[in-house]
């Protein structure tokens, strides 16, 4: 007996949720290019829980397919302050999780969901019928290959990877065999999906630590103390590096020199003196203490010796400070000009939202969030962006489980628009409470022990196996960046005035950080006209 109701192809834009009907709008058709991954979604409505056959039909050499599970979300969203354009407020249990699923699948009552895959790569240029059979019931969608590639260019993404929150979910320790193995899995997966950069531990992250606490270490230099003098050992960052390059990872984001906030203290520093390992720096130490000051200068000495002889000089990102404010621009002052002096020639960034930081020249790259980012633009060269669980108002993009996924999404075009160059965010795979009072299962828990609304502290989950599951919100993020991509693309066909009238329809919409349509058709509608320019201009 068929137990299915309906059955419809839908966008990956969609979120389904237990109370929810299936969507009105079916997805017929779509177009993807030669390296590029495109999802889709079956939604199934059911009558009984039971378990049923899967079957794909199609001429992609693989089809990834997965199930969309709800994760418990007790703090959705900030009630204080937010805007009015969240999908739900209240606590309860909501679509994010990605699990693999191959040849049956488990359907309970109600509205189902299923996530599907395709990548572009694997298919000759035309239109090629994708089939989905759930038990007894079929549905297809069209998926056109257009014969050119994404564009990312020199666009960094960075989103802050804590090996040690994998070392306190899976119980191993750091730099065994195992750590090894499973931060490289975890790598994989946020290279796959567009990240390029990664958080290097030189010194364990003085992030999200609460005062006079620590986290586990995972420093990467190794230090010496002998008779007063410091010596460095670099094995452990050069191991780091080579599981970067294996991933295609480039760039290289170094931990910042001083605690979050202001920098007011060294981040915790581990050395062997003389013959003893223990903390040489942390909490107690003032940022401006003189012996920080020449413990740092015989690092860079040192570390950019290291650096430079495997040129990778253009690779390596520095950080000061994370998120400073007015209150803190004295000390964050000093930090910056020390670390400036030292660090010459490099690039040296720091997400912050006060303009002033720039203006003053205490800063030289800033990250500003999206809801600040105007008083930035056409003032900065090479300007990133970033959000965190602070961008709650004025409509601007976030990946909260409570944002619809267009509101994840347009910041592709809203990157394209204004040229930014590059974007970070804190938790890719952040497993920790607030401040990292600890652990935390985001299986169960996914808003920090109630300090962050749910979606912000990571992105990925952790598989039994060590490797990462995926999030929807992984993947429409990576279709963020790939709207980026296609743009760049057609303006190297074209120009910057013909995208830009796709986006805004010839002047009917204006497009900024809080401004934008907030309407599935009108992203989803945009991108396929992208394409179709695509495809003219190179037929």
């Amino acid at each position: 007996m068929n137990n299915i109701t309906e059955i419809k192809v839908i966008s990956s834009l969609e979120k389904i949720y237990d109370t929810d009907n299936i969507p009105d709008r079916e997805l017929k058709s779509f177009s993807i290019l030669k390296n590029e991954k495109k999802s889709f979604q079956v939604a199934v409505d059911a009558n009984s829980e039971t378990e049923v056959q899967l079957k794909i039909e199609s001429d992609f050499r693989k089809v990834r397919a997965y199930s969309v599970e709800n994760i418990k979300s007790d703090l959705p969203m900030w009630k204080k302050g937010a805007d009015d354009y969240y999908r739900f407020s209240e606590s309860g249990y909501y679509p994010d999780l990605l699990l693999p699923v191959e040849d049956k699948v488990n359907l309970k009552k109600g509205v189902n969901a299923f996530w599907f895959e395709v990548d572009g790569a694997d298919c000759e240029a035309g239109t090629h019928k994708i089939s989905v059979s759930i038990g007894e019931d079929t549905v297809s969608v069209d998926c056109e290959v257009i014969d050119a590639e994404l564009d990312f260019g020199d666009f960094v993404y960075t989103n802050w990877f804590h090996s040690d929150c994998l070392m306190s979910h899976y119980g191993f320790e750091a730099f065994s065999d195992e750590y090894w193995r499973v931060v490289e899995n975890f790598l994989k997966t946020a290279r796959e999906y567009g990240m390029n950069c990664v958080l290097t531990p030189i010194f364990t992250p003085a992030l999200d630590t609460q005062k006079g606490k620590e986290r586990p270490t995972v420093q990467l230099v190794d230090v010496t103390v002998s008779k007063g003098t410091y010596s460095f050992n670099f094995d452990k960052l050069t191991r780091w590096i080579e599981m970067c390059r294996r991933c295609d990872v480039e760039y290289f984001e170094l931990s910042h020199f001083y605690t979050q906030w202001g920098a007011r203290h060294a981040p915790k520093v581990m050395a062997t003196v003389d013959g003893e390992y223990k903390r040489i720096f942390g909490w107690n130490t003032r940022a401006n203490s003189r012996k920080y000051k020449n413990f740092l200068s015989a690092l860079s000495i040192e570390l950019k010796k290291y650096i430079e002889e495997r040129n990778l000089k253009d690779k390596v990102l520095i950080h000061v400070s994370d998120e400073p404010n007015k209150s803190m621009m004295r000390t964050y002052k000093k930090a910056s000009a020390h670390i400036h002096r030292l660090y010459e020639g490099y690039k040296i960034v720091d997400a912050l939202s006060d303009y002033s930081f720039y203006e003053k020249k205490i800063v030289s790259n800033p990250i500003p969030a999206n809801d600040h980012i105007d008083h930035f633009l056409g003032k900065v060269e090479n300007l990133w962006v970033y959000y965190c669980s602070a961008q709650k108002n004025n409509y601007v993009s976030n990946r909260f489980f409570c944002n619809d996924s267009i509101r994840t999404r347009v910041i592709g075009y809203q990157m394209y628009k204004f040229d930014i160059r590059g974007f970070l965010h804190w938790g890719y795979n952040f497993y920790y409470k607030r401040l990292s009072k600890g652990v935390i299962d985001p299986f169960k828990d996914s808003d920090a022990g109630k300090a962050f609304p749910s979606g912000d502290s990571y992105i990925v989950y952790p598989a039994a196996d060590g490797t990462a599951y995926h999030s929807l919100r992984l993947k429409v993020f990576y279709d963020a960046l790939q709207d980026m991509a296609a743009l760049r693309a057609l303006e190297k066909l074209s120009d910057k005035k013909t995208c830009m009238n796709i986006i805004e329809q010839k002047g009917k919409i204006n497009l900024t950080f809080k401004e934008y349509p907030h309407e599935d058709a009108w992203l989803l509608d945009t991108r396929e006209e992208v394409n179709r320019k695509i495809k003219e201009l190179i037929g």
